[in-house]
């Protein structure tokens, strides 16, 4: 009994699946044409290329390829570049070698406590944002990776040398401090300089110590003249004295 309701009742069946494209083929020599909104995007994403000449060259041909095509995202971003090149105290120009994105961040963050920005931008940017500028020196520096870093104050250039420091995927390039291009040699030796207000205090002390040498050399010789008048008066109080006790 158990034998037939197995094999009358449990017995389980696989359906059989066959896919069938609808409506049948697609002609491919006549196709369909799309949805309206498929069509609104891909004439947007469409490419558009310049058709070449029918007798043009090789050469010809390499030069049209090569022509730059403006980007206006790029114009935006170029003119942020240029605001931060005129409105910064401090432009660290930095060679950027291999880095994770967590140190990279970490640097940022430590240059941020600083009031310092880090920006990473590509040559095609800066060629837009520095060309005829007086920053145009600038950009065989972006043949590589380079990096800028943005200083409010100039004071905080001995912090930005102590993060490049602790940091060795960073290479100090070249700098610009108050619109005046320095070398990294010289951008160390600014670093090294005091402050504005410890460099008049200098200024200061020298200006003094000069006016009081004047003044002394001025007066040595009025000294001098004194010192010997007194010396020659106590010696004819001395003869006077001795003639006087020799009469007694």
């Amino acid at each position: 009994m158990s034998s037939i309701v197995l094999k009358g009742f449990l017995q389980t069946r696989n359906p059989l699946v066959s896919f069938k494209r609808f409506r049948g083929k697609i002609n491919i020599q006549r196709p369909r044409a799309p949805h309206y909104e498929r069509a609104r995007v891909l004439q947007l994403v469409k490419p558009i290329y310049e058709k070449p000449e029918f007798n043009a060259t090789c050469f010809d041909t390499k030069k049209s390829d090569l022509s730059v095509v403006e980007n206006p995202y790029e114009k935006i971003i170029a003119r942020e570049v240029r605001n931060w090149l005129e409105h910064s105290t401090i432009v660290a120009l930095v060679h950027l070698n291999s880095i994770k994105q967590e140190d990279f961040f970490k640097v940022q963050v430590a240059l941020h406590r600083h009031h310092m920005s880090l920006k990473v931008y590509g040559k095609s940017i800066i060629r837009l944002a520095v060309e005829d500028t007086k920053y145009e020196a600038i950009q065989p520096l972006f043949l590589t990776k380079t990096a800028l870093i943005f200083g409010p104050d100039e004071t905080k250039i001995k912090q930005l040398l102590n993060v490049l420091k602790k940091t060795p995927q960073f290479v100090l390039i070249a700098g610009i401090i108050n619109g005046q291009f320095l070398s990294k040699n010289e951008f160390l030796n600014y670093a090294s300089l005091p402050d504005l207000t410890t460099a008049r205090a200098q200024l200061a002390a020298i200006l003094n110590s000069a006016g009081a040498q004047i003044v002394s050399d001025l007066e040595g010789h009025q000294r001098q003249l004194v010192s010997v008048l007194d010396a020659f008066v106590r010696q004819e109080k001395n003869k006077t004295t001795s003639s006087s006790s020799d009469e007694c």
